[in-house]
């Protein structure tokens, strides 16, 4: 391309009356080859003050805005923690739209958030809800069951989305949660494949609508051919979890929620950072992987999408001070470029969470990759930005941002499936001096209650809060499913190792109930043994993300608890440590079935 072709733009591409293959062609007949290389690189992008453009943040070790986009002319971004005023999230969207407009082509960016609906607080994998109203997390979507309801929390969440000009999902997680300590399991629908399909496809359509466009949230449905079969549940974010087995054969059975997305109309895959171990498929993390990226998702399933690796599997990094090596399992040994090249080899169309496109450029001029083949990556990518609707509208209403998001049809909507999702799992009945044998659920309103992990204040809006056990009419304990500490920051997101709560719990959980009818609450992100416990227990529920407000109108019968449980509760570690990690409900003697839950 000669320097008049680059100072002379044919706008032609800008035209909306034009179909939009040929608005791509013209477009992409003009980039230069770094332009291109823009393209390809998704990488996180913070909110400066009061909505500014940042200037760098240390922490993730990101640089400035314009070095991004005037310098590395990088069009996409991942967006981190936000400001809990909507209007500021918009203000910063339209300024980082109005400095993508000053560029040479001016093509605009695209902003894409891991989830932030619900209580999840995980720089890797989910972020607080800030202004967005808050619902309960995937799995206690899956927990309700309804695929009525998930597309209207779908098309919430894209409503408040769009709002602020973010345009693409990096979720549905539609991974089947078939080994028990897997850390990831509360973003999935949970372990059966009927649920996990039925669901994903729902929640696709709620955020892209029937077919994508200018009102559309795009989805990156992952992890792509399935995440679920960790090895000891392990999580791949880290070399010690990068193994995927299959030894019960059920590689296939964990395809089968990709194909409903497929036929939903998923517009982008996100293949996990693990490997295969011992199928037919390469020894290598999943976003390196032709076998599996070329033949199976593009030639088997005809996915002629947008492919976007899971983040940093080329460059080494540093987070908070601490080393965070990038994610190459089966290619630790190969150098960045040398990773880069067989991502793409691999038909990959992006690279998550890096920001380095100086390497692919130097690739295509050694000759060691073909800008043809860059050219069928930006064709998807670039066609994407056309069908969005980016380059006819790229700016947000600021103040409509401020009156949509967090609307209070959508608070209460959110409030709701808080509340149904919870299950009942237990409730027994006791005898009352003068009346008969009743269930413990609901209790009455201002009983004498003894609680631990609520806000006292809060429950004092539901009865009289003491001070012990001894002194209280019903106890009311929520506990957090167990994990074991692990030596690094980043690790502890994870939760991860032994479901067996420490015998400290077990043992004042068990005292509390000897002194008083108990109630426990807890937050399943994973299936916690509660076989040392239950017995002694007047009732047990099960939660995955609600408010101290939702499980006590629960508790006290202002809502129907009306979750059923998403998986098997297993009924000990010995069940868990033989279990097979690739097969659905393969516990033995499970505590309680997947789909068990009480009425009132």
């Amino acid at each position: 391309m000669t320097d008049q072709q680059q100072t002379t733009v044919d706008t032609r591409y800008r035209d909306a009356s034009l179909p939009v293959a040929e608005r791509v062609e013209i477009l992409l007949a003009q980039m230069t080859l770094e332009e291109k290389a823009g393209l390809f690189f998704q990488t996180m992008i913070g909110i400066g003050e009061g909505g500014t453009l940042s200037e760098g943040d240390a922490t993730f070790g990101l640089p400035a805005t314009t070095d991004y986009v005037l310098d590395r002319h990088l069009t996409h971004f991942n967006v981190l923690q936000a400001p809990a005023d909507a209007g500021q999230i918009a203000e910063w969207h339209n300024r980082l739209q109005e400095l993508a407009a000053s560029t040479r082509l001016g093509i605009p960016v695209t902003i894409s958030t891991d989830p932030r609906h619900s209580y999840t607080d995980n720089p890797l994998a989910g972020l607080l809800a800030g202004a967005f109203s808050v619902w309960p997390e995937t799995m206690g979507l899956a927990a309700i069951g309804d695929e009525e309801l998930v597309e209207r929390f779908g098309d919430i969440a894209r409503q408040e989305y769009t709002a602020v000009g973010i345009r693409v999902a990096l979720h549905p997680q539609i991974d089947l949660a078939t080994e028990p300590r897997w850390s990831r399991a509360l973003q999935t629908f949970g372990e059966d494949v009927e649920l996990a399909s039925r669901l994903g496809a729902a929640y696709i359509r709620g955020f892209q609508g029937e077919t994508l466009g200018p009102d559309s949230v795009a989805t990156m449905t992952k992890h792509f051919p399935g995440g679920g079969p960790q090895l000891g549940g392990e999580d791949p974010h880290f070399a010690h979890g990068r193994e995927q087995v299959y030894p019960g054969g059920q590689f296939e059975l964990h395809l089968k929620p990709f194909e409903a997305a497929f036929e939903a109309g998923t517009s982008q895959i996100m293949p996990y950072y693990g490997m295969p171990v011992g199928t037919e498929y390469e020894e290598v993390g999943f976003g390196f992987n032709k076998s599996v990226i070329t033949g199976l998702l593009r030639e088997r399933y005809g996915f002629d999408g947008i492919v976007c690796t899971d983040w940093g599997l080329i460059s080494d990094s540093e987070i908070m001070g601490a080393p965070f090596p990038a994610r190459a399992w089966g290619v630790e040994h190969l150098a960045p470029r040398e990773r880069m090249k067989k991502v793409i080899d691999a038909g990959c169309d992006q690279f998550g969470g890096e920001a380095v496109p100086e390497l692919l450029v130097a690739l295509v001029r050694d000759g060691e990759l073909s800008e043809a083949r860059l050219d069928a990556s930006a064709r998807r990518l670039l066609r994407e930005k056309f069908v969005l609707g980016l380059f006819d509208r790229p700016f947000v209403d600021v103040d409509r941002a401020r009156e949509l998001v967090g609307r209070a049809d959508f608070v209460a909507a959110g409030e709701a499936a808080q509340r149904a999702a919870i299950a009942l799992l237990v409730n027994r009945e006791r005898e009352v001096a003068g009346a008969p044998a009743a269930p413990v659920l609901p209790f009455a309103r201002g009983l004498k209650l003894y609680v631990e992990g609520i806000d006292a204040e809060i429950a004092g809006e539901y009865g009289t809060v003491v001070g012990s056990p001894a002194e209280a009419d019903v106890a009311v304990l929520r506990l957090q499913a167990p994990y074991e500490e692990r030596p690094t920051f980043f690790e502890n997101f994870f939760h991860s190792g032994s479901l067996d709560f420490p015998a400290d719990v077990v043992a004042h959980v068990r005292e509390v109930a000897a002194a008083v009818p108990t109630v426990v609450d807890v937050f399943l992100d994973r299936p916690a043994i509660l076989t040392p416990f239950v017995d002694e227990l007047a009732a047990l529920t099960g939660n995955w993300g609600a408010s101290p407000r939702a499980v006590l109108d629960v508790l006290t019968g202002a809502a129907e608890p009306k979750g059923r449980l998403p998986f098997d509760l297993p009924s000990s570690m010995a069940a868990v440590d033989a279990n097979r990690p690739d097969v659905p409900f393969d516990t033995a003697d499970p505590l309680f079935r997947h789909g068990h839950g009480l009425a009132y």
